[in-house]
């Protein structure tokens, strides 16, 4: 095949023709469908049904994120033991069997059982999403790696904008009951959609047999022995630092630095969210250009620089510009790691070193929103914003060692 038919095979054409990529994709957006009518439902149908009790509230994120500490690990590790075709499809299936047995008892009246909706679907997730992962390790060309999984992102960012309108439409025009069941054959069409996945091939075993504990020894030892694996844990929980300080005090910003009324946040957050959606797009079209490692650079640096100009300004247009620009680098972030994983995981490994990744990002994210309330009474905004732009270039810095090499194992 001829250069200039190589470089054709991996633009857009290439992508659709990817029988793994194309499936994944259908899948996700089935189940993003299911996720973001799943979480605005319930959330709007416990504020009603408990007058807006927190501790009620609350209990909804403790079942979505949760299972991100709890399972990822073993999820991940499971992923790695089982074929992941059917572990994603089994998933799925179990996903929509337990919304629908919801539906019955909220039939009968037991409303509190719409917590365990969103308990089992995001523990299963943990099993099923580093499974999507090895499929892409196992059946994607290296090449499509990177674009592949900005197209991915894509489908993520999108429903950022249109998820909370679907969620919230669907509860306030048809209520809770249809939510559930759109929920449900949401996910059915999901596993649906994944039996078009190449079948799982045999994978011969030695005859010692391991435990799960010894894999999971295992997993750890990998990361810790990959010199880049360690550094993106770094780097991981640098951006998750940077994240939990400023998400939950946005609002802030607008109130206390813009002197404008809190409803104004929402267009501060849909300036990010339409920079995702542009910025997957972008990004798609540099991907086979551009090292994964520069990438997740580049995209730390601007988002850096972002809430260095959030936390000065004073000015409404220069805030949405800086919250535009932040969301137009953010899938840089996103796209970059998932491919330096993918591209430098073995594939036995695959599963472990995305449980060991993810929650690095989620635990750092999650313990710094948990003390922002306190960080809010002791500094100002403005120190916040800078303090996170600081996490934010340490996490470059540490990619430093990495920004000139192409891979540190071949694989």
């Amino acid at each position: 095949m001829s250069t200039t038919a190589a470089q054709e095979r991996t633009g857009m054409l290439a992508l659709l023709q990817n029988r793994v990529i194309r499936t994944i994709l259908l899948s996700v957006l089935f189940l993003q469908i299911g996720i973001w009518v799943r979480n605005f439902a319930i959330l709007l149908f416990v504020i009603e049904k408990t007058k807006e009790n927190p501790i009620a509230i609350s209990l909804i994120s403790v079942a979505e994120f949760a299972p991100i500490f709890l399972f990822s690990f073993i999820g991940g590790t499971f992923a790695d033991r089982w074929k992941p075709r059917k572990t994603m499809i089994s998933c799925d299936l179990l996903s929509g069997a337990s919304v629908f047995l919801v539906l019955l008892t909220l039939l009968v009246g037991s409303w509190k059982m719409i917590f365990f909706a969103t308990l089992l679907s995001s523990i299963l997730s943990q099993f099923s999403q580093p499974a999507g992962m090895k499929l892409f390790k196992l059946h994607v060309p290296e090449a499509l790696i990177q674009p592949g999984m900005a197209m991915y992102q894509t489908v993520f960012a999108l429903f950022m904008i249109l998820g909370p309108v679907l969620g919230t439409v669907v509860y306030q025009q048809f209520g809770i009951m249809a939510a559930i069941g759109i929920m449900g054959c949401a996910f059915f069409l999901s596993a649906f959609a994944l039996i078009g996945l190449p079948k799982d091939r045999e994978v011969e075993r030695g005859t010692e047999r391991t435990t799960l504990i010894q894999e999971m020894k295992a997993g750890f030892r990998y990361v810790l022995s990959n010199q880049l694996l360690t550094l993106l844990g770094g780097c991981f929980a640098a951006a998750g630092l940077a994240i939990g300080m400023t998400q939950p005090l946005a609002v802030f910003l607008v109130t206390e630095r813009l002197g404008l009324p809190k409803e104004m946040l929402q267009w501060l957050l849909a300036a990010f969210g339409i920079g995702m959606i542009l910025g997957g797009g972008f990004i798609l079209s540099l991907a086979k250009k551009m090292k994964p490692q520069t990438l997740l650079a580049i995209g730390m640096t601007i988002n850096a620089i972002g809430l260095i100009a959030m936390g000065f300004s004073t000015t409404f247009w220069v805030t949405l510009m800086a919250e535009f620009i932040s969301g137009l680098f953010m899938p840089c972030i996103q796209i970059g790691i998932n491919t330096m994983i993918l591209q430098n995981t073995e594939e036995a490994f695959v599963g472990r070193v995305m449980g060991i990744l993810n929650p690095l990002f989620m635990g750092a994210m999650v313990v710094m929103m948990s003390i922002g309330g306190w960080m809010k009474a002791h500094l100002s905004i403005l120190t916040i914003y800078e303090t996170a732009a600081c996490l934010m270039l340490l996490g470059v810095l540490i990619l430093v060692p990495l920004l000139k090499k192409k891979h540190i194992l071949k694989v």
